[in-house]
């Protein structure tokens, strides 16, 4: 070891603090049962629907049904990192200002282990799975009047180009991810915020006609104190 460098005194260990964690405990763990049942429910569709369209199209659409899988792994996967990597601050100078999506971009921020988890280890991970399952199905059916050794041949070179373009999709992602973090959590807000407000608009019609009524009522029942 260098010498240059200083040790705990008397071999004590270094102690560090915990980073602070927006739930309790029991939140916690029901989130992780939650999370752990739909990620099984999710998959099990994801893979049932993937495996009926393969069913009915050629190959080459097959192909490209593969790649739409890997590319959305990729694209989730770069959310979640961004979102686990963002800083909080900025976003709170432009709720401030009331810039659309910011206040979506701090809740993203402040559940940033709940947002990594769905990102990168659900859907990330769901979306590897099928597509090397989606893959292999490929291979089936493109080998079937071929020999052993050309099926094994073909099999290896699917599955690595599979393998090979999920992960180095996933590295560059990630290293976007890390240096343009901020930016790709505001846009991912903005894309929140847009859908929110189109389901949730007929709520906030609702909410405003209400409003609106009883400003009415008030008006009439001053209009008749004053008449009388």
């Amino acid at each position: 070891m260098d010498d240059n460098y200083k040790h705990p005194v008397d071999d004590k260990k270094v102690k560090f603090r915990p980073n602070n964690i927006n739930s309790s405990k029991s939140e916690n763990t029901k989130w992780i049962i939650a999370i752990t049942i739909s990620s099984f429910f999710l998959s099990a569709v994801m893979q049932f629907v993937s495996a009926g369209i393969l069913e009915d199209v050629g190959n080459l659409i097959a192909i490209c049904v593969v790649l739409v899988i890997i590319f959305i792994g990729i694209l989730f996967d770069i959310i979640g990192i961004a979102v686990t990597a963002a800083d909080e601050v900025p976003f709170h100078a432009m709720a401030s200002r009331k810039l659309y999506g910011a206040k979506q971009a701090i809740k993203l921020i402040r559940n940033a282990n709940k947002v990594s988890s769905v990102c990168n280890d659900v859907v990330g991970d769901i979306c590897g799975v099928i597509s090397g399952t989606a893959s292999a199905t490929i291979v089936l059916r493109v080998t079937v009047d071929s020999s052993l050794l050309e099926a094994t041949i073909v099999g290896l070179a699917v599955s690595g180009f599979v393998a090979a373009l999920t992960v180095g999709g996933k590295a560059i992602g990630k290293t976007y991810a890390m240096k343009s973090s901020n930016y790709i959590v505001y846009k991912v807000s903005v894309i929140m915020q847009f859908l929110t407000g189109r389901f949730g608009s007929s709520d906030r019609k609702k909410k405003n006609s209400n409003h609106e009524n009883g400003k009415k009522k008030g008006n009439n029942k001053n209009c008749k104190k004053e008449k009388k």
